[in-house]
């Protein structure tokens, strides 16, 4: 018997019993509220997945609370050089990752909680899911102004932006996740959802920046773990289930088979970067040469995430065009990334003459070229 008291771990109840996860899935009656206690967001995205994949959600709606320490979340067909500071981002050590659902790029620390509302694909209502929330600000703190919009996004004060949302619908089921911006690093956020990368050229789709505020802000009662229990308790109260709210461990095969290795593939590059939609890079920047400076232009078309065509055009003076021939041609198949980029510069100087001229000026155009990546 579940007892009603919050975060209460009933799936360590469970594993206790030896309950295996598809007994586990067949013997769940009504919903579930569940709460994840892993902070990283790879982990998080899988548990989304896992249940979107194998939970039978008929008469049996899910919530599921997480957050994650600093990461940065692309929408599924987004292009994370225009959405975010890319070289910021590994400086600081703060994740990025693509989830399977569309919308805009996010920032998450452990100041913001993750809201998703799984159902069937029938009774999924992105609409009704918001109000619920609203709801349930309101039975903590009457006073707060927040409404949803038409686009179901959260305002708070009517211009303040406290919650994104976005969904993935399947053939039968369905999920809506939003965020919850309760105190959050809000120059953090700033800085890191600002791509300073010019000249893209992509059909992917662009966030619409916002003014943002954390609810902390407005009330400093408004702590992660009040809203989470508040929105657990009007969730329970509106589909009439045990306001019980189950720690999980993501990384748990037994309750989750297979989510180990969806955790592993959000990870990957090839998902990472390489579903970024085909864009153009088309950019110059300028070089010293004696007293004067000369403009270099930098033109680049990348596929899935590879640079499939790089023209680099330099005055002949300053680098010959063989030269240029072989740095365009080096750059076609490696994939766009600093890291790869490092590499090919190494071993190209170490494939032509030895001319610490000639060297220093391809590093210049290395070093130039990197920093669009």
């Amino acid at each position: 018997m579940l007892i009603p008291f919050s975060r209460k771990n009933c799936f360590q109840l469970l594993c206790n019993l030896k309950v295996p996860a598809a007994g586990f899935i067949s013997t769940v009656k009504s919903g579930l509220i569940l709460q994840s206690v892993s902070n990283d967001v790879y982990q998080n995205l899988a548990v989304e997945d896992w249940i979107h994949d194998h939970m039978n959600l008929e008469g049996k709606p899910v919530l599921f609370f997480w957050r994650n320490s600093p990461s940065v979340v692309i929408g599924r067909h987004q292009n994370p050089w225009q959405e975010c500071h890319l070289n910021l981002m590994r400086e600081a050590g703060v994740k990025l990752a693509r989830r399977r659902s569309g919308g805009g790029t996010v920032y998450h620390d452990m100041g913001n909680i993750n809201l998703t509302f799984f159902t069937t694909k029938k009774k999924y209502d992105r609409m009704e899911n918001l109000k619920l929330v609203v709801r349930a600000l309101n039975a903590v703190q009457p006073q707060l102004d927040v409404q949803p919009t038409k686009r179901f996004d959260l305002l708070l004060d009517g211009q303040f932006k406290i919650s994104g949302t976005a969904s993935k619908i399947g053939r039968t089921t369905a999920y809506h996740h939003c965020t919850l911006l309760c105190s959050t690093d809000r120059t953090l956020l700033s800085s890191l959802l600002k791509s300073p990368y010019q000249g893209i050229r992509s059909n992917a789709t662009a966030s619409i920046p916002s003014l943002v505020k954390n609810l902390l802000e407005s009330d400093p009662t408004l702590t992660c773990e009040v809203l989470m229990d508040a929105i657990a308790a009007e969730y329970a109260a509106y589909h009439q289930i045990d306001n019980c709210i189950s720690l999980i461990n993501p990384t748990d095969e037994t309750l989750f088979p297979g989510i180990n290795r969806k955790a592993r593939d959000l990870q990957t590059w090839e998902w990472i970067y390489g579903k970024t939609p085909k864009f153009s890079i088309n950019t110059s920047f300028n070089v010293l040469h004696g007293q004067s400076h000369l403009e270099v232009k930098v033109f680049i078309d990348v596929k899935n995430g590879r640079i499939e065509l790089c023209n680099i055009e330099a005055p002949d003076h300053w680098l010959p065009l063989e030269i240029r021939d072989k740095l365009n041609s080096s750059f076609i198949g490696s994939k766009f990334c600093p890291i790869e980029t490092t590499m090919l510069t190494n071993i190209l100087c170490r494939t032509c003459p030895e001319d610490d001229d000639l060297h220093s000026r391809w590093n210049i155009l290395c070093e130039n070229i990197k920093g669009i990546m």
